[in-house]
């Protein structure tokens, strides 16, 4: 059986903005789907213990408010979310999200903050991620145009009900790793390991093109300095999270 016909663990955020090293975790959804098996949820509303900004909020619908009144402490919810991607690894089911290096940097942040044991730390060299957006990019490099989720979604013909709230986005990403995996012989074929692996690289390899691009852009040559090429998550800088 290949990896995109059998378990496969959707894993995704919403935050107070878009930076994983500052910003906060809101919401988030672990979903194991596939494999003959009924799907498997859990979904998460943290108290982020700061203001959630307005432009945030209107992406994902929590206010500052109803995040106070309904979100559980964020430390226990962060402690949560690790075991359950701890327990989906234990099993050999990959985790799969969108951009993996925002949503597991932004988690290895919040862990270290609340003083809660990394997945990184915690599952080691066991993790295997399948990120649709380095596979897209890599199976279509030239294609114009946006990269959302959103828009792979319309672009693989893969139905996304409720964008932008973790639950409908995190089993999204799963449909479209599916649908890549499934018409592209490269990715559908290769092991986990090997997957991991070759992400690794075409993740460094884009991240690359994209810093080159920046740099022969007039107006946006500071951008190139901003780009990072590590995956599948960025490594915690010297004194943790603040």
């Amino acid at each position: 059986m290949s990896w995109f016909t059998s378990r496969m663990a959707g894993f995704d955020l919403e935050s107070t903005g878009v930076s994983p090293e500052r910003d906060r975790i809101v919401t988030a959804c672990v979903v194991q789907i596939g494999g003959g098996l009924d799907a498997a949820a859990a979904n998460w509303l943290a108290d982020p213990g700061v203001d959630i900004p307005a432009g945030a909020a209107a992406v994902h619908g929590i206010t500052t408010e109803r995040a106070r009144k309904e979100g559980r402490p964020a430390g226990e919810v962060v402690e949560e979310i690790v075991t359950a991607l701890s327990a989906a690894v234990a099993s050999g089911i990959p985790v799969v999200a969108m951009n993996a290096a925002y949503d597991l940097t932004m988690l290895d942040r919040e862990a270290r903050r609340y003083g809660v044991q990394p997945l990184a730390d915690t599952v080691g060299a066991d993790l295997r991620v399948v990120d649709p957006f380095v596979l897209d990019k890599h199976v279509d490099r030239y294609r114009s145009g946006k990269r959302t989720l959103t828009d792979l979604c319309r672009h693989y013909q893969v139905p996304l009900d409720g964008a932008h709230s973790a639950d409908a986005d995190a089993v999204a990403a799963c449909r479209v790793a599916w649908r890549i995996a499934s018409t592209h012989s490269e990715i559908g074929n290769a092991t986990l390991d090997e997957l991991h692996a070759m992400q690794i690289g075409w993740a460094r390899e884009q991240a690359e093109s994209l810093a080159t691009y920046f740099r022969h852009t007039p107006g946006k040559e500071h951008q190139a300095d901003t780009v990072r090429g590590d995956w599948p998550l960025i490594p915690a800088q010297r004194g943790g999270a603040a």
